[in-house]
C-alpha cells in the first residue's frame, strides 16, 4: 500500500519561490490565487488526496514553511 501523507504550508511565511511545486512528484502543490499578509501568492496544498509523504516539498523551502505529515491507514 502507498504512503499517505499531508502537506500544510504557512501561507504568511511562504514567499512564493514556488521550488516546492516544481518538487512534488505527484503534483500536490500549486500556486495559490490569494495573496498572503506580505502580497505574494503562496503555495497551495491543493490535492491532499495524493500527497505520498515523499518530503521533497519540504526539503527545497528555503524559508522552512512547509511540514509533511504520513497518514495511517486512509486517513486523508
Amino acid at each position: 500500500m502507498a504512503k499517505r501523507g499531508k502537506a500544510t504550508i504557512d501561507r504568511d511565511r511562504c514567499k512564493g519561490c514556488y521550488l516546492c511545486v516544481r518538487a512534488c512528484p505527484v503534483k500536490v502543490l500549486e500556486p495559490d490565487t490569494r495573496v498572503n499578509s506580505t502580497g505574494t501568492y503562496p503555495s497551495l496544498s491543493r490535492y491532499t488526496d495524493k500527497c505520498i509523504a515523499c518530503g521533497s516539498c519540504y526539503l527545497v523551502c528555503p524559508d522552512a514553511c512547509i511540514e509533511v505529515f504520513e497518514l495511517e491507514g486512509g486517513e486523508s
